[in-house]
């Protein structure tokens, strides 16, 4: 998922709940019809990695929808009692689809022991490669189109779902090859093997979007590589001596970013707030619905007195 902080600037807020609104309500379609084609085939073909195919598709299907009603959520402007917005919304909704992806890949795995210890024919294989090829093409595509807004909005709910998508296209294959091998080659016990293969990815992915959707939650700072741009981008300015205090986070599609700018002591107030604007301007340009909060201090303040005011500053890094 590190496809979430490669943000390409699109301007206005409203773009970004567009854009998110449209990728999880494209999901929860096309999770929708891949329940009813795989419902089928797992039935006809008695598979069990189709149906832990299924399965995965049925927590998609639930998860894009909670995603969708996240994304609402947190496309809400801030009110009196959520000052810093609804932007966690998401991040609880990822968090939920880890909790259940993980429960489910651990029910695959006990069925695939019990056929493992009890083997049975897959019956009318061809049916299932068909149903599989198209929920290939699909996922392909609803990838496709996640990509792009993940570019745009660097939203988290978008990106734990095309996790979710991005792993379908590796089961599918895998249910190609189970049906192919067990069905046709009458190898039956490749079918559990293949299923158990699909629950342990499954379970990877749970691990990395919980993992991601708890980084949030508890407001960790943004990558180094991210936290050194918007350096960066405030040293630029000519008349900013240093940068200190540097705090950021992220909530859903919102960045946060706090900062204490060194100027020189001569300035006037209005010369300073000039460079705050300026340098203010210059993050929002780079960032999506960016909050930017900057206090600027003189050159010749002492660093232990410009931190120590501040709650927690003394954790606080440069």
């Amino acid at each position: 998922m590190g496809d979430a902080t490669a943000l390409d600037p699109i301007g206005q807020a409203p773009q970004v709940a567009r854009l998110t609104r449209r990728a999880a309500v494209a999901a929860t379609a096309v999770a929708a019809v891949l329940v009813v084609a795989k419902t089928g085939a797992w039935w006809t073909t008695d598979s069990v990695a189709m149906l832990s195919s299924l399965v995965d598709s049925l927590l998609d299907a639930g998860m894009s929808l909670v995603t969708l009603l996240a994304v609402q959520k947190a496309a809400k402007p801030a009110d009196r009692e959520h000052r810093w917005g609804h932007g966690k919304a998401e991040s609880v909704a990822a968090l939920s689809q880890a909790a259940f992806i993980g429960g489910s890949a651990a029910l695959v795995l006990v069925e695939c022991a019990r056929r493992l210890i009890d083997p049975a024919p897959i019956r009318h294989e061809w049916l299932g490669i068909l149903t599989t090829l198209f929920a290939i093409l699909l996922s392909f595509a609803l990838v496709g189109v996640q990509s792009y807004v993940i570019r745009r909005t660097g939203s988290l709910a978008i990106a734990a779902d095309r996790a979710h998508y991005s792993a379908d296209l590796v089961v599918n294959a895998g249910v190609i090859g189970s049906l192919l091998l067990a069905g046709l080659g009458g190898w039956t016990w490749v079918d559990p093997i293949i299923a158990g293969v699909i629950a342990a990815w499954m379970g990877r992915s749970a691990w990395r979007i919980g993992r991601d959707a708890v980084d949030l939650l508890m407001d960790r700072e943004l990558p180094d590589d991210e936290r050194n741009r918007i350096r960066r981008i405030a040293l630029e300015h000519p008349e900013v001596k240093a940068v200190r205090d540097l705090r950021t986070r992220r909530s859903g599609t919102d960045t946060f970013v706090q900062m204490i700018l060194v100027v020189d002591g001569a300035l006037s107030v209005n010369q300073a707030h000039r460079i705050v604007d300026t340098v203010e301007a210059a993050v929002c340009a780079a960032y999506p619905s960016v909050e930017v909060l900057i206090h600027e201090e003189p050159e010749q303040l002492p660093e232990e007195r410009s931190t120590a005011r501040r709650p927690g500053s003394r954790h606080g890094g440069v």
